[in-house]
């Protein structure tokens, strides 16, 4: 087994910020190579939210804001760079899967070399920017999933929303002079 990312969505921002939003369980790598030779003035609103901070799934294509780390079999490895040589196919222009499986293997090599040294649950965030030379630095942030959660919520995998919202029946007509103490 290995350590990979995987696409977590802990709110639905995802779905509003990118052009196309990663599902909330694929398989992710950094996704760097999108942006290469791209001039920052190029790229689009969302594509720009994408280069600052995007990981790119592997099976749509789409970017999730952050991962989290997963074990991975051997089989799953090969089918996420069977898959993603199938992307550069389809959407980068490689002329075959052939060609663009090493590509591919290097970048899940990229993303296993990410995830090796964090414990599973291990949730990652990137921040990508252009130095003054024009190369693309990253800097991976993590956070360590907590026992136990505030509100217990499975779904989260340790990791708490930053708000819960509840809802409260409220009377039908509320008067705001009385609430202030005024008639």
């Amino acid at each position: 087994m290995t350590r990979l990312p995987r696409t977590i969505r802990l709110d639905p921002s995802d779905k509003h910020i990118f052009a196309t939003a990663a599902e909330p369980g694929e398989w992710a790598v950094p996704g760097t190579f999108l942006f290469w030779d791209r001039p920052a003035d190029s790229l689009s609103r969302k594509e720009a939210i994408a280069f600052r901070s995007g990981f790119l799934g592997v099976d749509s294509f789409g970017h999730s804001t952050l991962v989290t780390v997963q074990e991975a079999r051997p089989d799953e490895r090969a089918t996420m760079v069977e898959t993603l040589a199938g992307q550069f196919v389809a959407h980068l222009g490689a002329p075959s899967i052939d060609i663009a499986r090493p590509a591919a293997e290097q970048e899940v090599a990229l993303a296993e070399s990410l995830c090796a040294e964090h414990g599973i649950g291990t949730l990652i965030a990137l921040h990508r920017k252009r130095g003054d030379d024009g190369d693309i630095r990253e800097q991976f942030r993590t956070l360590r999933p907590r026992d136990e959660t505030a509100f217990s919520a499975t779904h989260l995998m340790g990791h708490d929303r930053a708000f819960q919202f509840f809802e409260e029946e409220v009377e039908d007509h509320v008067d705001l002079f009385q609430l202030r103490g005024q008639d």
